[in-house]
């Protein structure tokens, strides 16, 4: 007998059973209030055609749905442990909570890492270790055409727009910006109410949809760029050339999420998803891009402007530095992303094959700007995955000036990894356009607990650079950090990841070999 034909047969039997018992009890009568919807469910499950499951188990099959639909939270409350968790492990999502709230963050009883596997890393403390006392470092962003310099903190928000984050979201970044003094990268939905009404400083991110400043055929406008870049609070601009979730690809605002402010405010029709172009109409070759980045000095009054790029192509990034070769014109600072990166929606594949990952990516920006003589006067931030001040370290050491972290100032503002950024059903009213959810979120409270997140990761940083025996963070180097290769062979990062020689990549007889055949291809007036 088939779960339908079992259903069927018991479905009449509790019918004539209920009634006849009814007849002589009339307490029995209430049965049917719970029996005859479970029967109607039952027989519509048997009649629809999407879920052949229904079809066959009828009633009992709903339950496969309804476990399925709770296996996230299952896994990461009940299964998961400590350092296994992904994408992010529960070690540094308590870490980001108690440093944001303020609680207690020390460990007990040592280390939950296994220091014996492959791949372990750490820095080396120093017999003479440094007592810092200036935990607010600064790093100057701002070339010599640069008319208005940033000091920018060591950790500063990642670009996340206004539309795939709440606008309560947004004013507690950007509030605890304010309150911590560090910079909020606006994401390529531009500058909304929402990121001025606190006055927190403000990065600029201009997408292939140039929202913010496009004409109504989607391309880029100077006037109303000049009239925004010119604002006080901004006080960088960055060119999204790609980013790690999604690199070769627009970016992506669902329909469900768009509503009639977010459109004016990119300038966009209602009831479809937002999906920037996968390219930028301003510029099509490496010298047309730095001659935008002139542009964009000039019209915003000579603030920095760099771009952010997920490296994709050797050749092509080759090709940018051999324009700035060419035409003098150098971006004030390089975003580099890890295809590692984050976001609110993204195509599968593009999220899990696409990209380099942020440390290969950000070894090969370093050294391709150190092969060019350029590196002395660009500034690299590295973005992707920075939770821990050693996250922090690991990265400069590599050659990062500054980082920028997105999921981490979520974190601080109470994402619980979900995982549903991409339905507007966020549980916690962060990333959702949902007035009920998203009203969950109290600005001032959640402003503090972005600045304590941000101040407590930066001091561990100073307290890790002067337990290494260092002045500040601009003296760290690939050696002072070590990674377990495999068994006993322990190698530091100028070990494992040599650095290129300064100007190598301008003398044939100095080319690397493995750079050879990408210096061969690459080409200043075309990608």
């Amino acid at each position: 007998m088939t779960m339908r034909e079992a259903f069927v047969k018991f479905s009449i039997g509790s019918v004539i059973l209920i009634a006849a018992l009814s007849l002589l009890y009339q307490q029995w009568l209430w049965v049917y209030v719970v029996l005859i919807p479970v029967i109607l469910v039952g027989f519509y499950d048997m009649v629809q055609h999407k879920q052949s499951i229904r079809r066959l188990y009828p009633v009992f099959g709903r339950f496969r749905y309804l476990l399925e639909s709770i296996r996230p939270e299952i896994q990461q409350y009940f299964v998961e442990n400590e350092t296994s968790g992904t994408p992010i492990p529960r070690e540094f999502r308590s870490l980001v909570y108690q440093r944001s709230k303020g609680d207690r963050d020390t460990r007990p009883f040592g280390t939950i890492f296994d220091v014996n596997r492959d791949g372990y890393e750490w820095v080396n403390h120093s017999m003479q270790p440094k007592h810092l006392s200036d935990f607010n470092p600064r790093v100057k962003f701002g070339g010599p055409d640069c008319l208005q310099p940033y000091m920018s903190s060591p950790l500063n928000i990642s670009a996340m727009s206004y539309g795939a984050l709440s606008k309560n979201a947004i004013m507690a970044l950007n509030r605890g910006a304010k309150i911590g003094g560090f910079s909020h990268n606006t994401g390529e939905g531009s500058i909304s109410p929402y990121h001025l009404k606190h006055g927190g400083d403000i990065v600029w991110q201009l997408g292939t949809g140039y929202f913010g400043c496009r004409n109504d055929d989607g391309r880029f406008n100077s006037e109303t760029f000049a009239e925004n870049a010119q604002k006080e609070v901004v006080k960088m601009i960055e060119i999204k050339l790609s980013q790690g979730a999604k690199p070769g690809h627009g970016g992506i605002l669902p329909a469900v999420k768009l509503t009639e402010e977010i459109a004016a405010i990119r300038h966009v029709p209602m009831g479809q998803d937002v999906v920037s172009p996968p390219s930028h109409s301003a510029f099509s070759t490496p010298i047309e891009l730095l001659h935008f980045i002139k542009k964009l000095r000039d019209l915003s009054g000579g603030k920095p402007i760099g771009f952010k790029l997920c490296v994709g192509r050797h050749d092509e990034f080759i090709a940018i530095c051999k324009a700035m070769k060419e035409t003098g014109i150098l971006p004030d600072f390089i975003t580099v992303d890890g295809g590692e990166g984050g976001t609110g929606a993204a195509p599968t594949e593009m999220t899990n094959s696409v990209g380099t990952p942020i440390r290969d990516g950000l070894i090969f920006v370093n050294n391709a700007l150190i092969g060019f003589g350029l590196r002395k006067q660009i500034r690299i931030i590295a973005s992707g995955k920075m939770f821990s001040a050693f996250h922090i370290l690991r990265a400069i050491a590599l050659g990062a000036d500054t980082v920028n972290s997105a999921r981490g100032m979520m974190m601080s503002l109470g994402c619980i990894q979900a995982r549903t950024c991409n339905t507007d059903q966020c549980p916690t009213g962060i990333a959702t356009q949902n007035p009920s959810r998203n009203k969950a979120i109290v600005v001032t409270d959640k402003a503090l607990r972005v600045a304590n997140f941000q101040r407590e990761t930066v001091r561990n940083l100073v307290e890790l650079v002067g337990a290494a025996g260092l002045n500040g963070i601009d003296e760290l180097k690939p050696k002072h950090i070590n990674r377990r290769v495999q068994g006993t062979d322990v190698q530091h990062y100028a070990q494992l990841y040599p650095t290129i020689e300064e100007n190598a990549l301008l003398d044939e007889a100095q080319i690397p070999e493995s750079w050879r055949d990408d210096m061969r291809e690459a080409n200043a007036a075309s990608w």
